[in-house]
């Protein structure tokens, strides 16, 4: 394929004639390679990924083959090559080392052990030995280390920029990654120093090393602690005893030959330093990076190391309060693990005590000034660590509110700074979207720290002023249309947001809404919305404008009060999961509303309740096609006691008032039942995505929603049944609920599923009465299957005896004499869901008499019968799961999903109900909860299965409320999955860990399910 110099630069590449030659000299096969050019194009620097290629290809020809033949290695290695210079000089001197881009171990994720062992090889000690010694601390012995070390910084680099690992792994990984350098760079310091086994020497990792989110190039922060080894003595030739927990004192006798503390502190003090020289030396493959033991008790000015009683007398007596906010990070990462167990929990008990210091809000509210003073005043506004809205202004916050709150609060005692967001943020110490800009604002800023260190393997967090550079970090980034104005606007959006939450919670917690916007935006312009628009994140910026132009537009009062909101709307938006449907819907529902006098006064005089319909219509799909046909249900945001589910005597009171203003027109009496219920539907889901009920309290407002539905529909199709026969109905007719409905338990997307019951009155022919109810049960469907604008309610008769192939309606005689011949165990763990939904309540009464044989045998069910219903069980898992979906994220029929648990609820009631009345009830956790309560189940196994019953519950609503459509499969896009995760109240970044979280949770309950049910 002939390139040419123009033909390359308007592909990607700066230097068009450069590039053109660099392909030249691969050789005619690699400059016709579309691929191979199409992979350079897509890298972040198409220039530099093309020279250092070459450069690789000079010591070793064959990868150019093996590019050709892997497109996954191809990826990878060009992506690297793309975004690193000095990983592109290591693997031209270690050309070796891009076979390990290769194939499947490209994308296995190394644990903590392995890259331990890998290290320690490297320096050639043994991994197995519980204080390994390397062979020796020559230059050649450094370099070994540092060639490994590299090679596996740039498998992780390869993982990093092709998006194969998450930015979580990715710091995680480099954490493991510095540990077990530490740990080899402990071995080559045991190599000089013949008395180290004396002694037991735990390297506590601080800051983001402590806290597993460590970045490519940084200091590495630590804390050594010392002291003599109690049990067998070191002998001088490096061979040890074992160890012996618990702290050290009179009680601890040393062993003949032991040191005392002051020669421990001695020996270990050599082993830090011979470590600390190992990493940061400079060998022929230059240095790893700098050890800083800063952080120790007195700075730099006290001993590099100390016995654990001294770190407490320290911290007790002479701690600052900056000491215990380090403290925060602390972990062992290297050298004596129990050791270093016992420092951390030891530190532990006086760090979570030290917000009650007198004035500690306040000193580490200096402190966080004092770090901004430092940073140099031409680099302050490109510095994303230490400048404002850097990375440090997220990290002072979320310390802060994590030592004041998480002396009380366990839940908030996390090392890391996103999992300890989310924790503040699930603990309501701070608001979900907040967290989710600070988080999405810490991610973004992390990823570019990432990028810019990656460049030079340099330590910088200063974004260049340079339009390449620029460029580089916006392509790293995704952005190809316009990498460096898209960065930028990115970049100064985040920071911005980072700046404005930080001063929000750090220094003004009880900011207002309002103050969020800079004055110049307290009034809205088009020509400012373009902007605005565009830096908030709109996929859609044009359409949102027309949103914008059609609201404000005009002289009315009703355009110059949107001209007021719209300002604080639009950020609301962007704050929600997907801000373009947000403020469609807002456009939508104020142009049915708009001109009614107290929807905008609300608005514009409650900014909660705008607040929260902005999140709602900017998360819920669901709730935004309830509101645009019921849209004066905005006034149910008010108050959170609106969202309060309604009584059902008051819910069927309105309903059945609702039927009797129509008597002789059932169709028009259903729809405005139905409007009734899309109302409550409504208020259920706001309260729902509020956190205000839990998933039982759904279930039962829901369900008990569907019940006064059915009741006003029947009454409605009695009336017109009894219109059109002119004559009475002649027969009692109930509606026996089964299934979810009968469970309590509906979801938003649930059938009403049910049995129909009839009983002719005296002396009325039986073939009458049958005529009349098959009539009255048609009619029922019929009217709440009519098309409508709200969402369905399918009354669904199949569970029926006989399914689809029996009678409708059946009277009290026939249901008996049915089951008392034909009934199988399928049937009688159905009818465990039975109870009385509408119509007769009497003859309801009758219906579950019958049924309480059937479903609680006095003797309890056979052993055959049990037999049966595992092997219903077994077959449903392997035939009515649905192609091709995952079992693992099924939330029905997979795995620990909803039927495994619900099965081992009715198999428990089957076994025992007849003989423990507690048993007795349609609702699966009751069923649970009363087990335990009778000894049939663990505590703790109703615990597993309880919460993967709420989780998976949970989950099938929230894909309701979000897609607008039902679903039981966690879904494969991602987008639709991160916005399900963000209904669920995970943070923007908390789709992995929302999946992770299921299948976790899933798995133990599938183990109590093998078990209990299957008795495995």
């Amino acid at each position: 394929m002939q390139t040419t110099a123009g033909r390359l630069v308007r592909l990607g590449f700066s230097d068009g004639a450069g590039a053109e030659r660099l392909l030249g000299e691969l050789g005619p096969e690699a400059a016709g390679d579309v691929g191979l050019l199409d992979s350079l194009v897509a890298t972040a620097d198409p220039d530099l990924a093309l020279a250092s290629l070459n450069r690789l290809a000079e010591r070793d020809p064959g990868v150019l083959g093996a590019l050709r033949r892997d497109p996954g290695l191809r990826a990878r290695l060009l992506g690297v090559l793309g975004v690193s210079a000095a990983l592109g000089d290591h693997v031209a001197r270690h050309p070796e080392h891009w076979h390990l881009l290769e194939e499947e171990r490209a994308t296995a994720r190394p644990d903590e052990a392995e890259l331990r062992a890998e290290l320690l090889l490297a320096v050639g000690a043994d991994p197995d030995d519980p204080e390994p010694r390397a062979a020796d601390a020559s230059t050649e012995t450094l370099s070994a280390l540092r060639v490994a070390y590299r090679g596996r910084l740039l498998h992780l680099a390869a993982r990093d920029v092709t998006g194969e690992a998450a930015l979580g792994e990715v710091t995680a990984e480099l954490s493991a990654l510095a540990g077990a350098a530490l740990e080899a760079g402990l071995a080559v310091a045991r190599s000089e120093q013949p008395e180290s086994g004396a002694v037991r020497l735990a390297v506590i990792g601080m800051g983001k090393c402590g806290a597993r989110e460590l970045n490519y190039i940084s200091d590495v922060d630590v804390i050594f602690v010392t002291e003599p080894r109690r049990t067998a003595a070191g002998t001088g030739d490096g061979t040890t005893g074992g160890t012996t927990g618990g702290t050290t004192g009179a009680a601890d006798a040393v062993a003949e030959g032991a040191v005392d503390d002051t020669k421990a502190v001695q020996i270990a003090t050599r082993l830090a330093q011979g470590m600390m020289r190992a990493c940061s030396a400079t060998t022929p493959e230059g240095a790893l990076w700098e050890v800083d033991a800063a952080l120790r008790p007195e700075g730099k000015a006290g001993p590099l190391v100390r016995t654990l009683a001294s770190h407490q007398a320290y911290y007790r007596r002479w701690a600052k309060t900056w000491e215990f906010q380090a403290l925060l990070k602390a972990r062992p990462v290297a050298g004596d693990p129990e050791l270093g167990g016992r420092y951390v929990a030891a530190m532990n008990e006086m760090v979570w005590q030290a917000a009650t210091r007198e004035n500690f809000v306040e000193d580490v509210q200096a402190m966080r000034r004092r770090v901004e003073a430092h940073v140099r005043a031409e680099e302050a506004e490109r510095q994303i660590k230490l400048g404002p809205g850097g990375l440090r202004d997220v990290e002072f916050a979320v310390q802060l509110l994590q030592l004041v709150h998480g002396r009380l609060d366990p839940l908030l005692r996390r090392r890391a700074t996103l999992p300890a967001l989310a924790a503040l943020s699930r603990g309501g110490y701070v608001g979900r979207e907040d967290a989710r800009a600070l988080a999405e604002a810490y991610t973004f800023l992390r990823r570019v720290e990432h990028l810019l260190q990656l460049h030079r393997l340099r330590r910088t967090h200063v974004v260049p002023e340079g339009e390449t550079e620029l460029r580089r970090l916006g392509r790293g980034l995704g952005m190809t249309a316009d990498p460096v104005g898209e960065f930028t606007a990115r970049w100064r959006r985040h920071a911005l947001e980072a700046r404005r939450l930080h001063e929000k919670l750090f220094y003004r917690p009880l900011l207002q809404a309002v103050a969020r916007l800079p004055e110049s935006e307290d009034r809205l312009s088009t020509a400012a919305a373009q902007a605005r628009l565009e830096a908030l994140g709109y996929a859609d910026p044009a359409g949102a404008l027309r949103h914008i132009a059609a609201l404000t537009t005009g002289v009315s009062r009703r355009a110059a009060i949107q001209r007021t909101l719209l300002p604080v709307m639009l950020g609301w938006f962007a704050d929600a999961p997907d801000p373009d449907a947000g403020l469609l819907g807002f456009r939508q529902v104020s142009d049915k509303l708009g001109a009614t006098p107290w929807y905008l006064r609300l608005l514009r005089d409650e900014t909660a309740v705008a607040s929260r319909l902005a999140h709602l219509l900017g998360t819920s799909r669901y709730v935004t096609g309830l509101l645009l046909h019921a849209p004066e249900a905005v006034a149910l945001l008010g108050s959170d006691a609106e969202l309060d589910p309604r009584r059902p005597g008051a819910l069927l009171a309105e309903a059945r008032a609702t039927v009797a203003r129509h008597p002789e027109h059932a169709e028009v009496a259903v729809a405005a039942v139905r409007a009734l219920r899309r109302r409550e539907l409504f208020r259920t889901a706001v309260a729902d995505l509020a956190r205000h009920i839990d998933i039982e309290q759904v279930g039962q407002a829901l369900s008990t929603l569907n019940d006064v539905t059915v009741q006003a529909a029947l009454e409605a199709a009695i009336a017109k049944v009894e219109m059109e026969r002119r004559a009475p109905l002649g027969t009692r007719f109930t509606v026996i609920a089964m299934g979810r409905l009968g469970g309590v338990e509906c979801s938003y997307g649930s059938d009403a599923d049910v049995m129909f019951v009839h009983e002719p009155l005296p002396g009325v022919p039986e073939k009458d009465a049958a005529d009349a109810a098959h009539a009255v049960a048609n009619e029922l469907r019929r009217l709440l299957a009519l098309p409508a604008p709200d969402p369905p309610l399918t009354v669904d008769p199949d569970l029926r005896p006989e399914g689809r192939q029996g009678p409708l309606v059946r009277t009290l005689a026939s249901y008996a004499a049915y089951y008392a011949r034909w009934s199988s165990p399928w049937e009688s763990q159905a009818l465990l869901r039975a109870r009385f939904c509408a119509g007769d309540a009497e003859l309801g009464a009758g219906l579950l008499r019958l049924a309480d044989p059937l479903r609680y045998p006095a003797a309890g069910v056979s052993d055959e019968a049990v037999l049966q219903i595992r092997k219903l069980k077994a077959r449903m898992e392997a035939e009515r799961l649905p192609r091709g979906a995952d079992p693992a994220l099924h939330t029905k029929l997979g795995r620990g999903g909803l039927s495994d648990v619900e099965w081992v609820a009715q198999l428990i009631q089957l076994r025992h109900a007849g003989r423990r009345p507690s048993l007795r009830t349609t609702r699966t956790l009751e069923a649970l909860r009363a087990a335990v309560a009778e000894d049939l189940l663990a505590p703790a196994d109703e615990e597993v299965l309880a919460d993967a019953w709420r989780f998976a519950s949970r989950i099938r609503d929230a894909i309701v409320l979000v897609r607008g459509r039902a679903s039981d499969s966690i879904p494969n896009d991602v987008r639709e999955r991160a916005l399900i995760a963000r209904a669920l109240g995970y943070p923007p970044d908390g789709s992995e860990d929302f999946v992770d979280d299921y299948r976790r949770v899933t798995r133990r309950a599938r183990q109590v399910v093998e078990r209990v049910f299957y008795e495995d």
